[in-house]
């Protein structure tokens, strides 16, 4: 199994948590900010099935600055660095302005062209908006990174669509496992088997059954299970194409 989107620093007990998922095949662990991604590639450092990614989360876009972007340009050059993210375009929190936020999205862009890094975007809109989902759509096709991941897909499908037609990756989190999501799981059972990952976003969207618990990589499995069950194929068939997925985009 793989976990190919986690925030480990946010985690209150992480060498436990990792001890728990070290028969995972490999853990991305994504930095939001400066300090984040650092934490994240000291864990890869000392964990054999840990992967860091550095970037600057959307909401964290009015504190870019040239000494950010260095230090981030730093970070990358580490050979157990293999996103350049979470980036994307968060309209949900009022955080950041939009013109920030497309900063940002251009400098994680020239970093993951520098580094040969996935780029791995976040996107969320206010309630009965698309707007986040309209403008990460447009800036794809306006740059078409080379490799990149929707994580923790929220069932647009417009998006969905433009970022496969790009060769990107979908990746789904604990939300596939909730009750009210019928959607994420019709959707789950349609796009392209050979792009689709599991994630946790630990510590946050714990799956069913461990709702009302911190999520961490370990739980991926019951995300994994509600992904095989809408494709109609065995949990051991499901686990095999997103390990190879997930090996071929983030090359581990």
């Amino acid at each position: 199994m793989t976990d190919t989107h986690a925030h480990l620093d946010r985690l209150e007990t992480p060498a436990e948590t990792l001890e728990r998922a070290s028969g995972l095949e490999a853990v991305l662990s994504l930095g939001t900010d400066a300090a984040s991604s650092a934490a994240a590639l000291d864990f890869a450092e000392r964990w054999p099935n840990v992967y860091a990614g550095v970037g600057l989360h959307p909401t964290e876009a009015e504190g870019f600055s040239d000494e950010v972007a260095e230090r981030l340009r730093a970070l990358a050059t580490h050979p157990r660095v293999r996103a350049s993210g979470e980036t994307g375009i968060d309209y949900y929190w009022d955080a950041a302005s939009r013109e920030a936020q497309l900063r940002v999205l251009a400098f994680q862009l020239e970093l993951a062209l520098e580094r040969d890094l996935v780029m791995v975007f976040h996107v969320r809109s206010k309630e009965g908006s698309d707007a986040a989902e309209r403008d990460l759509e447009a800036w794809l096709g306006e740059h078409r990174p080379p490799r990149f991941v929707l994580h923790a897909f929220g069932g647009d499908m417009r998006l969905a669509e433009t970022g496969l037609e790009l060769g990107g990756y979908v990746s789904f989190a604990g939300n596939l496992t909730y009750k009210k999501n019928a959607h994420l799981r019709e959707a789950a059972a349609v796009l392209p088997v050979d792009r689709l990952l599991v994630e946790t976003d630990s510590p946050y969207l714990p799956p069913v059954p461990k709702r009302g618990k911190k999520n961490e990589p370990a739980f991926v499995r019951y995300t994994l299970e509600v992904l095989a069950g809408a494709r109609g194929v065995p949990f051991e068939e499901m686990e095999r194409i997103t390990d190879e997925n997930a090996r071929r985009l983030f090359r581990w």
